[in-house]
């Protein structure tokens, strides 16, 4: 089975957020069943920087702009596509914007020009490769459905998977002559949307198949609450939503093997995690004492309640925990944490910015990690969590109550409860989870069954993988949808 995957990122080469650690662990977990992906991504500097041999297999003389090429190239284990077009992504900065964080006005065109060329694709346009199967993430890539179901490859299935619902790509209508699509596509059942274009929209429109990254979401996406003005449309096409939680690299993220960590452990050698506990006492200048260090590894902003925790963050220093919080994001929270440090020194300790080396090490020397969020497709850092033994306190929303068992008293005296969740979602409900941490943290025996079971927990891409595969067999056994 070809299956052509579509994304704006991809670990090594790209990544802003989880959503490049499932499109550079999925395809390697599909080889191993049988399924052989190729990913089509933007040439980024960092990406162009990273090959020197390059193949072209596909020519523009013209796209949205100017001169394009696509090169076939193998990397890190991935079979890749990436599309050269220095006009639209030889620029410094992040992927979406500029050194100052200020999105491309054209980002539409950029990431229009992606889905075009991934349409073209899964229409035949590079010799000698035909995909059985279109594979779309997030909106930056969800317009290759709309270029798919307007052009050449409307009979090839395809899927559409929503990492985070809240980021839509919407823009005016203005640019709808730009796209190179049939004035037939601008329609409610098109692309469509509130007057304007929106990419995601249109991409949740002609998936064949529609998935989020956790069971729990895929439901919460269907209500107002969470829908973010696309619950209507979500309920429409509820026969083709799956929800599939997502998997992490258990070859990157392994304690026994991790070479960020000081000290490396197992589940039956949790003694060794010390060293990497003083590391991290030693980088967020910490006391040293044996009250429990919680950790955050986060983007400073709303969705992941960070302003709950700035809000209570006093508390959680009162409950006697001890916190070491790395991230960047809002520049008031960014603040507000960094006064509460300054008021708590050796207590809190705040790195701003994002280290990966860093994460590991807070991962395998922190006893626990907090993940307030207000909503959560799925998460990935309770997944490193539980791998290593840094007990997940979640939210309970999202994919964080679908991979944390909490430790009711039940759990507990059944020896499966593997973290704490907590709701509704505000600073009582987060200090009261605090609280039942700092006192099973007082009970050797109930911590280490905590961090034991998590340890046991198949966080891995396997079963997931498989669910994928399944449902890759099922659209190639069916006919097209209904538009």
């Amino acid at each position: 089975m070809q299956v052509l995957s579509v994304t704006p990122e991809i670990f090594p080469l790209i990544k802003t957020g989880g959503l490049a650690d499932v499109t550079g662990a999925l395809p390697i977990a599909l080889a191993a069943k049988g399924v052989t992906v190729r990913t089509l991504i933007p040439g980024f500097p960092t990406v162009m920087a990273a090959f020197k041999k390059k193949r072209a297999v596909l020519q523009y003389p013209l796209l949205q702009g100017g001169k394009a090429s696509v090169h076939s190239v193998q990397l890190a284990g991935l079979e890749l596509f990436v599309l050269d077009a220095p006009h639209l992504f030889d620029r410094p900065g992040g992927p979406y914007g500029n050194a100052t964080g200020v999105d491309w006005p054209d980002n539409w065109r950029r990431f229009a020009a992606l889905s075009q060329v991934g349409g073209d694709i899964a229409g035949g346009a590079i010799s000698g490769y035909q995909p059985d199967i279109v594979h779309a993430h997030d909106w930056q890539s969800a317009m290759t459905l709309a270029y798919m179901r307007y052009g050449k490859a409307v009979g090839i299935p395809s899927m559409m998977t929503v990492h985070n619902l809240a980021f839509q790509g919407q823009f005016g209508a203005g640019i709808f002559g730009e796209l190179g699509l049939p004035a037939a596509a601008m329609a409610l059942d098109g692309v469509e949307y509130y007057g304007g274009v929106g990419f995601l929209k249109a991409g949740l429109q002609a998936a064949w198949a529609i998935t989020t990254v956790s069971p729990t979401y895929a439901q919460e996406i269907r209500s107002a609450e969470f829908g973010m003005g696309l619950d209507g449309l979500i309920n429409m096409r509820s026969s083709d939503l799956y929800g599939i939680v997502n998997g992490i690299d258990t070859g990157i993220w392994d304690p026994e093997t991790d070479k960020h960590l000081v000290s490396p452990y197992t589940a039956s050698t949790l003694k060794a995690r010390a060293p990497n506990r003083t590391a991290v006492e030693d980088r967020f200048s910490l006391e040293r004492d044996d009250s429990p260090i919680v950790c955050v590894v986060s983007r400073l902003t709303w969705q992941k309640g960070m302003d709950i925790l700035a809000l209570v963050i006093d508390g959680i220093v009162a409950t006697g925990a001890r916190l070491a919080i790395l991230g960047s994001g809002d520049a008031g929270l960014e603040g507000a944490l960094l006064a509460a440090a300054a008021r708590h020194r050796g207590r809190i300790g705040v790195v701003v910015g994002y280290d990966e080396g860093l994460s590991h090490i807070m991962q395998g020397g922190c006893d626990a990690i907090v993940i307030p969020s207000r909503f959560e497709p799925c998460g990935l850092t309770q997944l490193y969590g539980l791998r290593y033994g840094c007990v997940p306190v979640v939210a309970r929303t999202g994919g964080l109550a679908d991979t944390v068992i909490d430790a009711n008293e039940a759990a507990v005296s059944a020896g499966v409860a593997t973290g704490f969740q907590f709701a509704p979602n505000n600073g009582g409900a987060l200090l009261h989870a605090i609280s039942r941490l700092v006192d099973a943290h007082a009970s050797p025996t109930v911590w280490e069954s905590l961090q034991r079971q998590g340890m046991k927990a198949d966080v891995s891409w396997d079963k997931s993988a498989e669910k994928y595969v399944e449902l890759y067999r099922s659209l190639l056994s069916k006919g097209l949808p209904e538009a």
